[in-house]
């Protein structure tokens, strides 16, 4: 695994604070969205579907800085929305940083190279680069040419700088294994120092409904590329071992939502990154007032297919450091591809979805106005 000796220290021990002090659930990873304006449209996401005026809204550097505060997660993944197109993007990350947090800043790269000098090497700061393959294959999920070379450009460049950089990689229903092991392959000859891999999890709102993964079928894929990595050791991953071993098929994890809680324009985001089903005015009123069990595959029908790491990571990581010698195993080992799998989560009793989108979009529309029309009051007296 790519992840660094002093993360893996430091996280361990938070993890180890949280469960002396009797903490049940605590968070791991804040999810940080600064915006959700994008210079790309990519057919499988669902964080760009808003009208304007929420496209046009951004959150503070205090606004950002007290998030971080107030979670008080050791790592922060900065998404989007393109987070390089926020102005004070660079302020809101070194604040992070000197705060000690980890810092992932997730970017297409589309305007990375122009935006380098504005950041500082650090041991806790780390590009996440989106390509979700070879040229082809990038280039065609995020639905424009070229792009695969401008991100492989920017690795390049921010490598040349001293920067870490990993790369995230979503896959879909039309992914070769062999293909997606080959790349795999290549990433070290860009510059890449770690991949995070995840199964491309199916938002309502996406344009491309047809190629999410089922569970079964992830369970399938991740087996076929672990399987020609040597268990998945042939390649440096920014995640937990067990979390590789879960996608494919060899844990029966639960997803621990609160484990990556989401700020954004909205507010904290329930239940998770990938669901919008409400919004706290705080991370307590996030953690306290939301009802977990009515989440997650066996609980909920949006649920039923997500193996996605915003969900299950947590999980990994938690019973890494419960139980280190299993960790090591898997690390020594590999990931198992062969053999039965974990039984699968019943969906008979899960509830049927509910759809509050519009509601969330038009109660924003409303607030945004309404801030407006005080605003232009204030200026005309």
């Amino acid at each position: 695994m790519s992840i660094p000796l002093l993360q893996k220290a430091r996280i361990g021990a938070y993890i180890v604070r949280q469960q002396l002090a009797g903490r049940k659930r605590y968070p791991l990873v804040l999810m940080l969205e600064p915006l959700f304006r994008c210079n790309l449209a990519c057919a499988g996401c669902g964080k760009i579907d808003y009208p304007d005026e929420i496209l046009n809204q951004r959150l503070s550097v205090d606004e950002c800085l007290h998030a971080v505060d107030e979670c008080g997660a050791p790592v922060v993944s900065i998404a989007g929305g393109e987070p390089l197109l926020h102005k004070e993007i660079a302020e809101i990350a070194a604040g992070i940083v000197a705060r000690r947090k980890f810092v992932y800043l997730c970017t297409n790269a589309l305007l990375m190279v122009k935006r380098l000098v504005l950041f500082q090497p650090s041991p806790y700061f780390v590009w996440s680069v989106h390509l979700d393959g070879d040229r082809e294959m990038h280039d065609r999920s995020v639905c424009e040419g070229g792009i695969y070379d401008r991100a492989v450009a920017a690795i390049r460049a921010a490598k040349e700088r001293g920067f870490r950089v990993n790369i995230n990689c979503t896959l879909f229903n039309d992914a070769d294994a062999e293909r997606v092991a080959r790349f795999f392959d290549s990433v070290a000859d860009i510059g890449v120092d770690g991949i995070t891999v995840s199964p491309g999890y199916a938002y309502e709102r996406a344009p491309d409904q047809a190629h999410f993964l089922t569970r079964t079928r992830t369970k399938e894929l991740f087996r076929d590329i672990f399987r020609r990595g040597r268990g998945a050791r042939a390649w440096s991953f920014s995640q937990s071992g067990l979390f590789l071993d879960f996608l494919a098929g060899n844990r029966d994890y639960r997803c621990t939502p609160w484990g990556n809680p989401t700020r954004n324009v909205f507010g904290w985001q329930r239940p998770c990154y990938l669901l919008g089903e409400g919004y706290a005015k705080s991370f307590r009123a996030l953690m306290e007032e939301t009802d977990w069990d009515a989440y997650g595959t066996g609980n909920y029908e949006k649920c039923a297919d997500c193996m996605v790491h915003s969900g299950y990571e947590a999980t990994a990581v938690q019973d890494a450091v419960r139980h280190p010698l299993k960790a090591l195993a898997v690390g020594l080992r590999g990931v198992r591809t062969e053999g039965a799998m974990a039984p699968e989560i019943p969906l008979d009793r899960q509830r049927r979805a509910q759809y509050p989108f519009s509601q969330h979009v038009l109660h924003k529309l409303v607030e945004i106005r309404e801030a407006k029309a005080r605003a232009e009051a204030s200026t005309a007296a």
